[in-house]
């Protein structure tokens, strides 16, 4: 957990690095396995640290960062895997909400999320404009609503909680959230459809260097 006093840095960094995911993601890709790899780092470091000093809990922040920024950035053959997995268990649980009102059963997800990753894998470049779109976007408005000074946002960028950021646990009472997320998730989808039109997907270009 990030000290109150480092919410609105934190927050900066979440609407610029959710914009660049957003609207970038595609070119960018490495680069923004790599942001969400130092946030994901910082955030399971420091939840699991506890009560600690000010300084303590930001060296523990870079470091754990750091780390799970060069973890994802090595793994980025991994990275529309990952992507696809996390589109699957979004549609699966918010499906499965809207049905039966409570969350998937583990082995559900678990197999949603192998084969979104396998189909994934075949098209490459739209799961990560997809996967980079959605994110940036929810990321995006979590860090502005927390510069704009609410609670529940704030509380978002220095939980000690993980998961208050999950994307189907939005802002309580604020219905238009959701329709802000679905509207810069399609702007960034198109932004990015746009601007990579006939280029190959990152990994794909990798992959095909490797088996010429």
């Amino acid at each position: 957990m990030l000290p109150a006093s480092y919410t609105i840095p934190a927050a900066i960094v979440l609407v610029l690095g959710g914009a660049l995911s957003c609207f970038m993601g595609h070119r960018l890709f490495r680069l923004v396995l790599g942001l969400y790899g130092f946030y994901l780092g910082a955030m399971i470091t420091t939840s699991s640290m506890g009560a600690a000093n000010t300084w303590t809990l930001v060296l523990s922040a870079v470091v754990g960062g750091l780390v799970g920024a060069i973890l994802m950035y090595a793994a980025y053959f991994l990275g529309v895997g990952l992507v696809g997995a996390g589109l699957a268990a979004l549609v699966l649980d918010g499906g499965w909400q809207m049905l039966r009102g409570t969350d998937p059963p583990t082995v559900v997800l678990v197999v949603a999320c192998v084969l979104g990753a396998l189909a994934a894998l075949s098209i490459v470049r739209w799961v990560i404009i997809f996967g980079t779109a959605i994110a940036g976007a929810w990321t995006l408005i979590i860090g502005a609503l927390a510069l704009v000074g609410s609670p529940t946002a704030s509380r978002a960028v220095t939980a000690d909680d993980i998961w208050v950021l999950y994307p189907l646990n939005p802002i309580p009472d604020r219905a238009w959230v959701t329709g802000l997320w679905f509207a810069l998730s399609l702007a960034g989808i198109l932004v990015q459809a746009a601007t990579t039109a006939g280029k190959r997907a990152p990994v794909a270009k990798v992959v095909r260097r490797r088996t010429a």
